[in-house]
């Protein structure tokens, strides 16, 4: 049997109850015999369990685990996780949050500090979110956990988006860099600063009239600008997580872009068709946690009828970009034909 977790789908599988571990649980105190007696007595099957398979430790289903063998059953319902063991820590807290019994207030602040020390790229909101904590509380375990990455300067948050820890270090660093070596990129220095290529510009700009990297300090009560602090380019911390939402949030900015000043050119804008492509684009470009939520509101069996939608969309979507791509060449060849024709001058007057 097959069901559907986040965009995947999983089979349920029966597995003996005796192969399973359930150590590691974000409970410090274990489990609940209460709740465990009120499980065995329900008379309804109780959903699949999540076990890690490298580990065959139970992720989320311990409570449903202790019923099963309080029932006298030798096997219950598993569905695996392929992840590492940080990853399912973090499922399991994600898990217990969210539904069943609730983690208590020192479990999931517990959590929060283990998290923070396999995920230090992650931002407070990110892990709060997790750990049904507040951002502040999140905030407070870091610090007191005094735990990060070494010259950290950039986080992931809770949409997916890279933001800088402290944006000064980065633009000192970029003073550093261009001061070394005048003749680098921008984006050779945004690469080697942690900071975006317009900071950089921005930097350099500075240096040139002799003042100073680091922006003046922002008057209280004035908010930045959106996105004056967002990194574009991942400093090199050696993370595939921050490279990966790097890359993602880049992509996005440059096609909203696009999209922008696809919409100014009179020659879409004006005419029904042109103003329909402009719509169907439009609506592509959404942000990652949009689109997420898109996905987690779609029912478990329409499942696949929204999966074999979405591809049929992508192949429609690859063939309008090979025809346009195709236009684009055709054109190109019949000017290039046209400029070589030598010129027609049988009705040009003798000079």
């Amino acid at each position: 049997m097959w069901v559907r977790r986040g965009s995947t789908d999983v089979r349920i599988l029966d597995v003996d109850i005796r192969s399973l571990s359930a150590e590691g649980s974000p409970r410090n105190a274990g489990e609940n015999p209460d709740h465990v007696a009120a499980l065995a007595e329900l008379d309804v099957p109780l959903p699949p369990i999540i076990v890690h398979r490298d580990s065959m430790r139970v992720i989320d289903g311990v409570h449903r685990l202790r019923a099963a063998q309080l029932r006298g059953h030798d096997s219950i319902a598993v569905t695996f996780y392929d992840g590492t063991e940080a990853d399912a820590f973090v499922l399991a807290v994600e898990s217990n949050v969210r539904h069943g019994l609730p983690l208590s207030l020192p479990d999931r602040k517990r959590a929060a500090a283990r998290i923070i020390t396999t995920h230090p790229q992650w931002s407070d909101r990110k892990i709060a979110s997790v750990a049904g904590l507040s951002p502040g509380t999140v905030a407070e375990v870091r610090r007191s956990a005094t735990v990060g990455v070494p010259g950290d300067i950039a986080r992931i948050g809770r949409d997916g988006r890279v933001r800088p820890v402290d944006i000064t270090e980065g633009r000192r660093r970029a003073g550093q860099l261009i001061a070394e070596n005048p003749s680098l990129s921008l984006r050779q220095i945004a690469r080697g600063a942690g900071i975006s290529p317009e900071t950089a510009r921005d930097v350099r700009n500075r240096l040139s009239r002799g003042e100073e990297p680091l922006l003046p300090a922002r008057p209280r009560g004035v908010r930045p600008r959106p996105g004056e602090e967002l990194l574009k380019v991942v400093p090199q911390t050696g993370r595939a997580e921050i490279r990966r939402a790097a890359a993602a949030e880049t992509a996005l900015r440059e096609g909203l872009s696009a999209v922008n000043r696809l919409k100014a050119d009179p020659a879409l804008r004006l005419n029904e068709t042109g103003r329909l492509l402009l719509r169907l684009l439009s609506v592509h470009m959404l942000p990652p946690d949009e689109w997420k939520g898109i996905t987690d509101t779609v029912p478990p069996y329409w499942s696949g009828t929204v999966a074999h939608l979405a591809r049929e969309c992508a192949h429609i979507w690859e063939e309008v970009a090979t025809r346009v791509e195709k236009n684009t060449a055709q054109g190109n060849a019949q000017g290039n034909s046209v400029a070589a024709a030598p010129a027609d001058t049988s009705a040009c007057p003798t000079v």
